[in-house]
């Protein structure tokens, strides 16, 4: 089987390595790819959002199955695009994307089904929101963009004139054009962020390993918020009984959310939640794989991947007896200097270690020129080191890694996983 990929960046990296496990596998395609994942898999020169010229290409290549790994083209309809050209695709159809696409629609459908969630309003106009703050007390505030921001459309503000200025940069100065036309204002919660993953064939749902996530670009979850600088799994701040207090309250009432709304949910969903001492709540919804979370916990995963994916396709996800190894695994993002801000590219990359069992670097902005591998993005590529041992060696490990590598300008956070491990 021919398998197509669609994206380019370290999750994308990480669903080739996986899916080219799968026995039956021929030739991956990725669309548009990245340096690394053009030493697995053919990367032509095609627009991921031209939907006819992909199905296009399908057709031509003879690919029995297409990934999307990035929102932006599961909330612009590329699933519906396919179905209706009777092509298999994994990925939630627009209707179900939502959930993402749209912070108001996913606050708005937890506020009707009760599913835990911090306290919102909504505005599409700026006076209102600004109406609004001047009558609340002097509090943290977070203020989110509606639409898709890559990542960075959550906006933390430590006191009200810091969500004033939010509010001012999304809806005045469209600092992420048309996706902060309109925004939510939310309640400020605090706790440990952990993130679960399930994967859904509308009937039946499966869970991969919790993992926890670094946003912030500086240590200690200081500076701005970035699409992710780490991660690790499996998270010890998501207990046992956590765990099943969150399937209960959260997972399970969202996909009956869902069906009570007519909306057929296919593929994965990823929540982000904060374990708050009132419980676990819902900080948002991703409507695929995250990042850099997929680079965690895709390794920790025993079963074939494809397996997995084609089961949601077919509605026969429970059938399947899934594996997760009792393992442990951490992820370090390496960024061009300045990003979530300004950064420059084409910087050449040296050092990169070869890849085995137990340490992997996927690839994110990264390209190659010339038989050199250069920076092509902020967040450049993830190490990921796995442990039997304990989360602390699979952390030192992918730091010893790290060490090796060297861009001009290169950026990390030197404190990933560390407080799940020191306590």
């Amino acid at each position: 089987m021919n398998v197509l990929i669609i994206g380019g960046g370290g999750r994308e990296h990480t669903l080739v390595w996986k899916i080219r496990q799968h026995p039956e596998v021929k030739q991956i395609y990725c669309i548009p790819g990245n340096g690394g994942i053009a030493a697995l898999a053919g990367c032509p020169a095609l627009d991921a959002g031209d939907f006819p010229a992909l199905a296009s290409f399908v057709r031509e290549r003879e690919i029995g199955f297409t990934v999307v790994g990035p929102e932006q083209p599961l909330v612009d309809g590329i699933v519906d695009y396919f179905e209706a050209e009777k092509l298999p695709i994994f990925g939630p159809n627009r209707s179900a994307a939502r959930l993402e696409g749209s912070k108001i629609f996913s606050k708005q459908l937890m506020a009707k089904y009760d599913i835990p969630t911090a306290g919102f309003a909504e505005f599409d106009r700026v006076e209102a929101a600004l109406k609004y703050l001047s009558h609340l007390p002097e509090q943290p505030i977070v203020v989110k963009a509606d639409g898709l921001a890559a990542g960075k459309g959550s906006i933390v503000c430590p006191d009200l004139n810091s969500a004033r200025e939010a509010v001012d940069a999304l809806m005045r100065q469209k600092i992420f054009a048309a996706a902060g036309s309109k925004v939510v204002i939310e309640e400020f919660m605090t706790g440990e962020e952990v993130s679960i993953f399930a994967i859904t064939d509308g009937r039946d749902y499966l869970t991969l390993t919790p993992a926890q996530d670094f946003k912030r670009a500086l240590d200690g979850d200081r500076g701005k918020n970035t699409g992710g600088m780490g991660s690790y799994a499996p998270t010890p701040f998501l207990t046992p009984q956590l765990r099943e207090v969150a399937l209960r309250t959260i997972v399970e009432p969202t996909f009956a959310a869902l069906q009570s709304e007519g909306i057929d949910y296919r593929g994965v969903l990823y929540f982000g939640l904060m374990l708050t001492s009132g419980g676990p709540k819902v900080i948002e919804f991703n409507c695929r794989f995250g990042d850099p979370e997929t680079q965690v916990v895709l390794p920790l995963l025993g079963s074939d991947l494809l397996e997995i994916l084609q089961a949601v396709h077919n509605r026969t996800l429970g059938k399947l007896r899934v594996e997760l190894k009792p393992a442990y695994a951490a992820a370090v993002v390496l960024a061009a200097g300045g990003y979530p801000d300004a950064y420059e590219k084409g910087r050449e990359i040296r050092g990169i270690p070869e890849n085995r069992d137990d340490l992997l670097v996927f690839h994110a902005g990264t390209r190659r020129e010339s038989g050199r591998l250069l920076t092509n993005g902020g967040r450049v590529m993830a190490v990921t080191a796995l442990s039997e041992a304990s989360l602390q060696a699979a952390t030192e490990k992918a730091y010893q890694a790290v060490a090796q590598i060297h861009f001009d300008g290169m950026h990390f956070r030197r404190d990933i996983a560390r407080r799940a491990w020191e306590g």
